[in-house]
């Protein structure tokens, strides 16, 4: 694969362009993850912050704290998951613009 650094210079100004297209529509990005058949959802935005948590009644009777931390990584896991696919399409996209990638 040989990538001309001067194709990667005239493109510098689209591709800096479309990083911010990028991060702007992933800092409005909100996935949500569960776990527990919906025991617990947690919202994460584009920069994996968490911006809610929800858990139900029933996974709190009777109070089994292992279980719960469980549940919470879980739904954390499963929403991260979905932000590095979401950032994963996006740098496809990004990437269909830069010569010899």
């Amino acid at each position: 694969m040989n990538i001309n650094p001067f194709d990667l210079l005239k493109n510098a100004q689209k591709i800096q362009e479309q990083m911010g297209s990028i991060q702007e529509k992933l800092g409005g990005l909100v996935v949500t993850g569960s776990s527990g058949g919906g025991m617990v959802e947690i919202d994460l935005n584009g920069r994996f912050e968490m911006t809610g948590i929800r858990i139900a009644r029933e996974s709190l009777d009777p109070l089994d704290i292992p279980l719960l931390q469980d549940l919470v990584k879980a739904a954390y896991a499963g929403a991260a998951e979905k932000i590095r696919e979401a950032l994963s399409r996006e740098m496809g996209v990004l990437a269909g613009g830069i010569p010899g990638l």
